[in-house]
């Protein structure tokens, strides 16, 4: 292999990789990378990412070959690969599948067949049968190389698996469910044609892969706008059977309903809301997350059974389920994952725009929902024209005197309010943001309710907030898609669910702190295709020289990781900046300002 010195990476020994910026052949590289390995840091010349076992893994699931990876590594990198790299790399995604779970035949056993664990290495199943991790879930050794299992922990085992470092393939398969006559309209109920995207077809039918024991679990990452939802309702209609869908809020829960009455087969009285305002358990039943996790008061931590301590688990039995629908995977609460890790005969398909979990428990994720099974990078739709075109800025504000002051003798956990939320100097660049954008649809988004009430007060546009009951929403919502108002405020509510086609401009005055999940989700609510070719515009409002800087910095991993690159104003260089109209006049100037990250 020649290597070559104009190359833009630089792979070394602690499976870190360095990555130029300004360089030919970052993009491509950039691509590569991103199948199996995790952005850590994005400063103005050069990304950190790492290469971690999960992330083979994930690689692993999706195809992905170990001579494909260090193909990739050795095409762009500028120097040889270390060779404790080389063999890691290999040895990782040997790992995945090197064990199986699988039923086999017993005839002792009152169903005539038992949970396994297999493998063909005698001494790896040797080790394993010792580990104390999995110890609890073997029932006895039946040979050299089968170890028969606790059959009711099968998420247990695989979990178990996960964290030893041998992800388990999964070859139980799932029950069928309670069947259900379901198909996907060719026209919608407005009399709209209706048909699947190609990658929204492929995401379902690499999910389902034709009903075999390797497919139903995992998930599918898309961005906000691509339409995940109709990838849940192919793989519905691929299935035929009884569904229960988990949303993060009931305005979700309603969106579910109306996409599914406009566009498949399903009457009203099939489909039902459980939620905190109804109860119906119907062949299609859709949930929240906040209601599934309800606790009986005096139940927290006194060592319930599940079922006690979370009421409203038992929907997970009322209904043959054949499939289960997380929406929004990476919200996913641990309470649900600890269900999961019961239903592992039930197909369960994640649905999210990213596998970021603030909490790092994206391995639950992998050994409780599956692994995941598609993934099309954001700027590769929005090449299609699927999802719209973004010009990402980040405006730095300095924090006046006496805000200063404030911030420098605040309390730790004070500060980041202090520079996110009071710093005043913000409205005067909110008024020329305002202004440059007084024909588009505007999105102000902030999460701390103070500022946002004196946001609302300040330019009397409507404000949605946690407070603000379902039916406001949905009828303030109604009215900013037709036009009624051009600006509106929403709290972390709109973080989530909100189909707004037509919002093009959001202005996010403060965030969850450091969240690359949110970032990726805010983002994500203005990128529906834009009429007309208009270009989409996420502004960021930061307070210089403060943590509200240090955690933007990290927010904004998420969209170098995807392939954005954002322009950096300061508060005195707004008044000249002229944002672009049209996606087709959006030219990526590369200039002190252009950056990928400070």
């Amino acid at each position: 292999m020649t290597y070559h010195s104009h190359n833009p990476v630089i792979v070394q020994g602690d499976k870190s990789v360095l990555l130029e910026v300004d360089n030919d052949l970052y993009p491509q590289a950039r691509d590569v990378l991103a199948r199996f390995a995790e952005l850590e840091k994005s400063p103005e010349y050069v990304h950190t990412y790492r290469i971690t076992p999960l992330s083979l893994w994930n690689a692993a699931s999706a195809g992905t070959s170990a001579e494909a990876i260090l193909d990739g590594l050795e095409r762009y990198s500028k120097y040889p690969l270390p060779g404790n790299v080389r063999v890691d790399v290999q040895e990782y995604i040997s790992r995945y599948g090197r064990v199986k779970l699988a039923w086999r035949k017993d005839p002792s056993s009152p169903s005539g067949q038992s949970l396994v664990l297999y493998s063909d290495d005698g001494p790896l199943i040797a080790e394993l049968a010792r580990h104390k991790q999995l110890a609890p879930f073997i029932t006895a050794p039946l040979d050299a190389l089968t170890l028969k299992m606790v059959p009711a922990r099968r998420g247990h085992i695989k979990h178990a698996l996960v964290e030893i470092g041998y992800p388990a393939e999964d070859l139980v398969g799932y029950v069928n469910g309670e069947a259900l006559d379901l198909h996907l309209r060719p026209m919608t109920l407005g009399a709209q044609p209706f048909a699947l995207r190609r990658y929204q077809q492929e995401s379902a039918d690499v999910f389902y892969a034709g009903g075999a024991a390797h497919g139903g679990s995992g998930v599918v990452v898309l961005p906000c706008g691509a339409g995940k939802t109709m990838v849940g309702m192919a793989v519905m209609a691929e299935m035929q059977c009884n569904t229960l869908i988990l949303t993060p809020n009931t305005v979700a829960v309603r969106q579910w309903i109306d996409e599914l009455l406009d566009k498949t087969t399903l009457a009203e009285d099939q489909v039902g809301e459980y939620t905190g305002q109804r109860k119906e358990i119907r062949p299609v039943t859709i949930s929240t997350y906040q209601t599934m996790t309800y606790r009986k008061r005096g139940t927290k931590g006194r060592g319930y059974a599940l079922a006690d301590e979370f009421p409203h688990f038992e929907l997970f039995d009322l209904r043959n389920w054949g499939l289960i629908i997380y929406d929004e995977v990476h919200l996913l609460p641990a309470p649900v994952f600890r269900i999961t890790a019961e239903l592992q005969a039930r197909r369960r398909l994640g649905l999210t725009a990213t596998l970021v979990r603030e909490d790092g428990r994206e391995t639950d994720v992998f050994s409780l929902i599956g692994p995941k099974k598609y993934d099309v990078p954001w700027k590769d739709l929005e090449k299609q024209g699927w999802i719209a075109t973004a010009d990402v800025t980040e405006v730095r504000i300095n924090l006046p005197p006496e805000q200063r002051m404030d911030y420098a003798l605040a309390e730790p956990r004070q500060k980041y309010r202090v520079a996110a939320a009071e710093n005043p100097a913000q409205f005067d660049v909110l008024d020329q943001l305002l202004a440059k954008h007084a024909d588009d649809q505007v999105l102000i988004i902030g999460m701390y309710l103070e500022q946002l009430q004196q946001v609302a007060d300040r330019y009397d546009f409507p404000l949605i907030t946690g407070k603000t009951a379902v039916r406001e929403r949905r009828k303030l919502y109604r009215q900013f898609r037709g036009g009624e108002f051009r600006c509106l405020i929403v709290s972390k509510v709109g973080n989530f669910a909100i189909d707004l086609p037509d919002a093009n401009v959001m202005i996010q005055i403060s965030g969850t702190f450091g969240s690359r999940q949110e970032e990726a989700q805010r983002l994500g609510r203005i990128l529906r295709p834009k009429r007309n070719g208009l270009l989409a515009h996420f502004y960021t409002l930061v307070s210089k020289d403060t943590n509200d800087q240090d955690y933007s910095a990290n927010r904004q991993l998420f969209l170098t990781e995807q392939g954005y690159r954002y322009t950096i104003l300061y508060e005195d260089e707004v008044a000249d900046h002229a944002p672009a109209t049209l996606a087709g006049e959006f030219v990526e100037v590369r200039s002190r300002h252009l950056v990928s990250g400070e």
